[in-house]
């Protein structure tokens, strides 16, 4: 094993990964989620799912050529029956620690897709630097490693959060959901959805060959990625329409200013005004105002679509707004 193609293949598969979390970070617009929950995923991804992923895949395809005497129909069932579900319940158990333990951090569907999304990058991270060394580097030196790395990273690089964002988006439609029946049915719907669009994937990329089928795989990948990133846009619309609501009571009762509540209803607003902050000594002060602002603007909401009357937590997010609203900057 060459320590040099070993480092260069992680890193290769690393830090493209840390990249595309941060933008998914960055897109959480409102009300954003605690870094060292999200570090806790991405490890869970790139250690507990990948490495159980890669035994228990090998493991059952070893089972199977033995029971089939068939090199193509393990290579068929691991890819497109086994690793689908294995994989994306791996990387489901992540979610559903935050889901379940954490549930005050579980407030919308955006929130349900970056913590889906994120674990499944660092699946990715180490699932890429491993085809980067065993398929790219040792089958083909340096020349493999700059082929593996375009495919895995530009041509196929969100596929894997692509998949367990919809796991993410199940838990949270349960979440916020009254009816028992949705409660009951949407995580195993996500989950569903999350199995048979990384089957697809998968089936398509064996069945298609050469530069057609990865023009053609490539194409499909994409297109659900694009519809992906609208949906994404309309839950930060959807959240917008949150703060605008929930928030004007608190301008009547004097907890906000009206300046506040524009500018707390605008993702732009907010991030000129933290850095305005910066400048002013109010950097911090001014985060975790908007930060409350949506938490307060979310709990509300949940009050109403899920019956999660959390007084208490309102109360506290009001009386922490009342005390920093004169030291957060606005637009």
């Amino acid at each position: 094993m060459d320590l040099l193609g070993m480092i260069v293949s992680l890193i290769l598969g690393f830090v493209p990964m840390f990249f595309f979390a941060y933008l998914v970070y960055w897109t959480d617009r409102y009300e954003k989620e605690p870094l060292h929950l999200l570090f806790g995923v991405f490890v869970w991804g790139a250690v507990v799912a990948a490495g159980g992923a890669f035994i228990i895949n090998t493991t059952l395809g070893i089972g199977i050529y033995i029971f089939t005497n068939s090199e193509a129909a393990s290579d068929f069932a691991t890819a497109s029956l086994i690793a689908p579900v294995v994989e994306e319940a791996l990387k489901a158990f992540a979610v559903l620690i935050v889901f379940f333990l954490i549930r005050h951090e579980f407030d919308s569907i955006l929130d349900g897709i970056v913590y889906g999304a994120i674990a499944a990058m660092g699946f990715a991270a180490t699932e890429n630097a491993y085809y980067i060394y065993s398929y790219g580097y040792a089958e083909e030196g340096w020349g493999g490693v700059l082929v593996l790395f375009v495919i895995r990273v530009f041509l196929v690089g969100w596929q894997h959060p692509f998949y367990t964002a919809f796991t993410g988006i199940g838990l949270a439609v349960a979440r916020l959901n009254k009816n028992i029946l949705v409660k009951l049915a949407a995580p195993f719907i996500g989950f569903g959805l999350a199995v048979f669009t990384h089957a697809a994937h998968n089936t398509l990329a064996g069945l298609l060959g050469g530069l057609e089928g990865l023009a053609l795989g490539t194409l499909l990948d994409w297109t659900g990625w694009f519809f992906m990133f609208l949906f994404i846009l309309w839950a930060l619309y959807r959240e917008q329409t949150w703060l605008s609501r929930h928030l004007k009571e608190e301008v009547s009762a004097g907890v906000i200013t009206a300046a506040q509540y524009r500018t707390a209803c605008s993702a732009w607003a907010q991030s000129f005004a933290r850095l305005g902050a910066l400048f002013s000594g109010r950097a911090r002060a001014t985060g975790r105002f908007y930060q409350a602002c949506a938490e307060l603007a979310f709990k509300k909401e949940q009050a109403i679509s899920s019956g999660d009357q959390n007084l208490v937590r309102i109360e506290s997010l009001r009386q922490e707004l009342a005390r920093l609203s004169p030291q957060a900057s606005v637009l």
